[in-house]
């Protein structure tokens, strides 16, 4: 197995672990968090339902025009749990269950956490 493929099997393991016990509901989206090199993704989920609630990328006409080619760094991914915080006070949501979707709690990952702690929504 070369070095990409094995490393792809290992966050996959770790994102079935953490599933197992990790759902959504109706009064605690699960805020999923999926990274590529150039952007970064979220979705408030609800499992019960099996519905997306809301979702926002670095790919988002909001802010979109404001990152320029910055979508794949920290400050792309703290614009982004910026407009999720948003998203989320809009529908009345006030908690989050933070899915990392196996990819390790740093950098990115951690920015958009932090973005939607700073948006008054505890994650």
């Amino acid at each position: 197995m070369d070095r990409n493929k094995k490393s792809t099997a290992r966050r996959l393991r770790r994102r079935r672990h953490i599933r197992r016990t990790l759902a959504g509901t109706t009064d605690r989206p699960r805020l999923t968090v999926t990274r590529s090199l150039k952007h970064i993704y979220c979705q408030l989920i609800d499992d019960t339902k099996g519905v997306t609630i809301a979702a926002a990328s670095s790919r988002s006409p909001e802010i979109r025009d404001s990152l320029g080619n910055k979508g794949g760094n920290r400050e792309g991914a703290k614009l982004v749990g910026e407009l999720v915080a948003k998203k989320a006070q809009e529908l009345g949501i006030r908690k989050l269950a933070f899915d990392r979707n196996g990819y390790r709690y740093h950098g990115r990952v951690a920015a958009v956490a932090a973005a939607v702690r700073e948006g008054g929504i505890e994650v």
